[in-house]
């Protein structure tokens, strides 16, 4: 940035408008990253757990997704709490433990780094600070490499943990065809998207009454509702839930016949048509809904973080609709020192 932002979200802007060069700086180093990986990973694998908080546990979800599909392991999501609180003991012989923490200094992603280690697992961090504590707490530390995150909410630290998470994921893949995922237009992709703030602002400018909001994916896009859910929950004070599609048709869809508009993530992929048929049931219904607007092309995990960015858009305009400061929501601070 080039000297102080006094307008409100303006850091988050700020912020937001790195993404593209943030990604592209990932992608170029993704084959060097995916060695670490493969290095690192125990043989056989047994299994992936990923180990993270806040919108780090979203990029986790997303992370979950892909490595079991490329991995052709169970992979899982590690309960912190069983280990600061409860105390478990479980062999972790075989598995690989991918800990996220944009500040790498939560200490109970640390002390339950300590513990599954101490326990036989391999463990990869993923890091905005690269000198941080958790560089000694895991095997192999990868840096998301996204400069000073000022603004409260994560933007450019969330999507590079996602970039990262598909290059883990690419490292682990065992299907005979080996990875098929291709990253290399979503810098261009994600530059568009902020240069078109327009179809977010429609939607805020639509929806700057409400006071809850249901956000729903499913699949691989399940992560991206997660993540824009609690993006506007932080800047807004919106009640924001994000649920799996499959989840919303059952009992919470009478939240959204009772008035709470729903957001739908449609990444494409094996879930588009869930998608369509939900919001097709909702309308006729006459429910308040929206499809979040994606340019076309991507493949689907790059749309999934294409996603996060219009989401990012759509959060920092509710708040400002509403007169709220999307940099710092009151009540937050930037780190969240969990134990």
């Amino acid at each position: 940035m080039n000297g102080p932002v006094n307008m409100a979200g303006g850091l988050m802007s700020a912020e937001m408008a790195e993404q593209p060069a943030v990604l592209a700086r990932l992608i170029d180093r993704a084959a060097g990253d995916a060695a670490l990986v493969r290095d690192a990973a125990p043989g056989p694998l047994a299994g992936v757990v990923f180990l993270a908080r806040g919108s780090s546990d979203n990029a986790a979800v997303f992370g979950r997704y892909l490595t079991e599909l490329a991995a052709g392991r169970p992979v899982g999501l590690a309960a912190p709490s069983l280990y600061t609180r409860y105390h478990a003991e479980v062999d972790w012989s075989g598995y690989l433990v991918v800990a996220l923490s944009q500040s790498g200094s939560t200490p109970e992603i640390l002390n339950t780094c300590a513990a599954v280690r101490a326990a036989g697992a391999s463990l990869i961090g993923i890091t905005n600070e690269p000198g941080s504590p958790m560089a000694d707490a895991v095997d192999v530390l990868l840096s998301t490499d996204a400069g000073p995150e000022l603004a409260v909410p994560a933007t450019k630290t969330m999507t590079a943990q996602m970039l990262l998470l598909a290059t883990v994921a690419a490292a682990l893949d065992r299907r005979p065809a080996g990875p098929t995922v291709s990253l290399a237009a979503l810098p261009s992709t994600v530059a568009a998207i902020l240069d078109n703030p327009g179809p977010a602002a429609d939607l805020a400018s639509r929806w700057r009454g409400i006071d809850r909001l249901v956000v729903s994916g499913r699949g691989l896009a399940y992560a991206a509702a997660l993540e824009i859910a609690l993006k506007v929950k932080e800047t807004t004070g919106i009640l924001a839930e994000g649920m799996s599609v499959a989840d919303l048709r059952h009992g919470p869809i009478a939240a959204a016949y009772a008035g709470a508009p729903v957001l739908l993530v449609d990444a494409g992929g094996p879930a588009a048509a869930d998608i369509g048929e939900l919001l097709e049931t909702l309308h006729g219904r006459g429910a308040e809904a929206a499809t979040l607007p994606l340019p076309p092309g991507l493949q689907e995990p790059a749309q999934v973080i294409a996603a996060v960015v219009r989401g990012q858009q759509v959060a920092r305009s509710l708040a400002l609709a509403k007169g709220a400061d999307p940099d710092a929501p009151a009540g937050l601070t930037k780190v969240t020192p969990t134990t």
